[in-house]
């Protein structure tokens, strides 16, 4: 067994499953927002209910992707000390300021929007739920930041063997930034969006007596992912320059800049293989097929015209069947991004070879075993929780339900006595 194959696998493996779960937090929070901010301006009760039942789906989500990142984070000491060691200067910078934001100020905004249904003003309790919003888009950013300086080092100079940030900024205009940002960030309203949609086409197809309540959330979710798909492969194609110009071996392995940075690092590092992996490309492409079939997201779009998407019935089976496409490209699109860049951790400045702790193969492999099953069990929790609570309908969610009415007459029988 080989020590660096099981770290890096129990890293895709951690990392993965807990992208999947930031996507739809992120995605239903967005929409979670919208149909909040639409019941405090209309006082319409239909908005209520649907903030409600998409809200407790969003905080199961959430609370169980909490769990998945804690365990996460436990790669980068357990399994990663050389990059903890030679770049944790710079890298742990925005990872700190994420930690703060999204451990602080999300999961106390969050929890003060829980407890605060009827006991705070409905303005108030709005803004809370923007709190959450804002916050929960400040910690994709910086996660962003410091995943982007992995793919492309910046503002940094190395002393005593030792890379030392010297220019913060430089984080915050990094090329391989601004447009994978964007391009995670619609790919999370995409999830989100077609979420809401396949969970309200199931309703509807069972005949559910909240017609009316489903049908609104269906066409929310089919306008938000139908909007959300083109500016996911707006911000995916747009991508192709900015990355293929600081990471020349990722797309084009025959340009001269590739052979001549392959010759510098072989000069530097020694013989080796620089060029990535097959299963980065094949994920690729696989993804770009994924993003131009739900790009026929368009063609519902004037089915709901007189409800015909919710008449003709087959484009609400199709919903439920998509629902499963945008976590597979999520998946496609996390192992193009990270695994083209391999063998680096830090692209051109520090391998993976010397980034893995020193630690023996046998315990790396209880460590990916024990770390999968518990992701797995996480992971399966979630989807059964999200399944069971979304098949209830939103009759009565418990998320903002009223508190119990005490009894008018109060009075008790006087107690008897010998």
């Amino acid at each position: 067994m080989d020590t660096l194959l099981l770290a890096r696998l129990q890293f895709a493996a951690t990392a993965s499953v807990h992208f999947l779960f930031v996507a739809v937090t992120l995605g239903l929070v967005t929409l979670l927002v919208g149909l909040q901010t639409a019941w405090v301006l209309t006082g319409n009760p239909r908005y209520e209910r649907l903030t409600r039942f998409w809200g407790q789906l969003y905080v199961i989500n959430y609370v169980l992707g909490i769990a998945t990142g804690i365990v996460m984070e436990f790669q980068f000491g357990l399994n990663w000390s050389g990059l903890s060691r030679y770049v944790g200067n710079v890298f742990g910078a925005p990872l700190a300021i994420e930690t703060l934001v999204a451990f602080f100020l999300e999961s106390t905004f969050l929890g003060m929007w829980i407890f605060g249904w009827h006991r705070l003003r409905r303005g108030v309790h709005l803004a809370l739920l923007y709190g959450v919003a804002l916050t929960a888009y400040a910690s994709a950013f910086w996660i962003m930041v410091a995943n982007s300086w992995l793919q492309n080092p910046v503002g940094y100079e190395v002393r005593g063997g030792v890379a030392h940030l010297t220019d913060f900024s430089a984080l915050l205009t990094n090329p391989a930034l601004w447009m994978a940002l964007g391009h995670v960030v619609s790919a999370a309203l995409l999830t989100g969006g077609l979420l809401m949609a396949a969970v309200s086409a199931w309703h509807l197809n069972r005949r559910t007596t909240d017609h009316a309540l489903f049908r609104t959330s269906l066409r929310i979710g089919v306008v938000t992912a139908t909007l959300a798909i083109t500016f996911v492969q707006g911000f995916g194609f747009a991508q192709f320059g900015p990355v293929g110009a600081v990471q020349p071996t990722k797309f084009d392995s025959d340009n001269p800049d590739a052979d001549a940075l392959i010759a510098d690092w072989t000069a530097r590092f020694g013989p080796g293989d620089y060029l990535p992996p097959v299963p980065a490309n094949v994920g690729l492409g696989f993804m770009i097929l994924i993003g131009f079939g739900l790009g026929l997201l368009w063609l519902l779009l004037p089915l709901l015209w007189r409800d015909w998407i919710i008449r003709l019935r087959f484009p609400l089976w199709l919903l439920m069947l998509a629902l499963p496409l945008p976590f597979v490209a999520l998946i496609l699109g996390w192992i193009a991004r990270e695994v083209g860049r391999q063998p680096w951790v830090a692209y051109g400045l520090l391998p993976v070879d010397q980034a893995v702790s020193p630690i023996s193969p046998w315990l790396m492999a209880t460590s990916l075993t024990g770390f999968t099953l518990l992701l797995g069990a996480l992971a399966v929790t979630n989807w059964v929780l999200l399944a069971r609570h979304a098949a209830r309908g939103a009759a009565d969610p418990a998320l903002g339900r009223p508190p119990a009415q005490p009894p008018a007459d109060d009075s008790r029988p006087e107690p008897a006595f010998a």
